[in-house]
């Protein structure tokens, strides 16, 4: 949020610059900066994922590299995480976002999907989609990164749809100052379901 706020205090100290110069301002002025200058970032600790981290460093850099408005960064020793990620023996599960950055929620590395065959790094990637606001659509297809567990187990996809895509970078345009308390929804996987 603070790099939001200084890439828009930029914006508008550059205009305000150009307008007493007498040079007429355009919108096209503000594109100079780049994009990723007004992206939410958010953190995440991967120190309870076990054996997992490494798929999760994957999935973190597939959504990073799929949408510009949001970035996710491993945090720091002592940094406050927005995203935890913890293994059980459960089934993949996630609290449904999009997390904000003031805000947190978790993605729980459930081996029992795992251990059934579904890819870990599809797996991954899927449970940081409901963290950024995605739910289900159990459409079956192995081209719908929220298809889940819907998609055949062979399924190892784990780059979101261009309509997955777009619907993250919604969730993460415009200015989100306001703190919008309400109770966590958790959203399991598990096939069948």
């Amino acid at each position: 949020m603070l790099r939001r706020t200084l890439a828009l205090l930029v914006t508008n100290v550059a205009l305000g610059a150009a307008l007493v110069a007498g040079i007429t301002a355009t919108p096209a002025a503000a594109q100079t900066l780049p994009p990723s200058a007004f992206a939410t970032t958010l953190t995440y600790d991967d120190s309870y994922a076990a054996e997992f981290k490494d798929e999760v460093a994957a999935a973190v850099q597939i959504w990073n590299s799929a949408v510009s408005n949001v970035q996710i960064v491993k945090a720091q020793p002592g940094q406050r995480a927005n995203i935890r990620i913890l293994a059980d023996n459960g089934w993949p599960r996630a609290t449904l976002g999009p997390v904000r950055s003031y805000g947190s929620v978790t993605v729980w590395m459930g081996r029992t999907a795992v251990n059934q065959g579904y890819n870990v790094v599809r797996i991954a990637t899927h449970e940081l989609g409901h963290s950024l606001g995605l739910p289900d659509r159990r459409t079956g297809l192995c081209s719908d990164l929220m298809s889940g567990s819907s998609a055949p187990v062979s399924c190892a996809n784990a780059q979101p749809s261009s309509a997955e895509r777009a619907a993250v970078e919604r969730n993460y345009s415009g200015w989100y100052g306001t703190k919008v308390d309400s109770k966590p929804v958790v959203i399991t996987d598990a096939a069948g379901k």
